[in-house]
């Protein structure tokens, strides 16, 4: 199974629309999902605090605008 991580924080729309793209692919490829607040670790804050949400698996990363259902698509799919 997949680890998919997701790195966010509170009130963050962009956060909340990745993660509900992230739930629609949950059968079609089962994943467990890390939620990861930015605000809790200083390095993820200095790292992604202007690139929220992130979404991350096997190293590979997509940054905010950049994260739609053809990118995470692919992304889970190892293209």
């Amino acid at each position: 199974m997949q680890h998919v991580i997701l790195y966010t924080k509170e009130t963050c729309t962009l956060c909340d629309e990745a993660e509900l793209l992230l739930s629609l692919f949950m059968e079609a490829h089962p994943f467990e999902l890390e939620r990861r607040d930015i605000y809790t670790n200083d390095e993820w804050l200095e790292k992604y605090h202007l690139e929220i949400p992130v979404i991350e698996i096997n190293g590979r990363r997509l940054y905010g605008e950049g994260i739609n259902f053809e990118a995470i698509e692919r992304l889970l799919a190892g293209d």
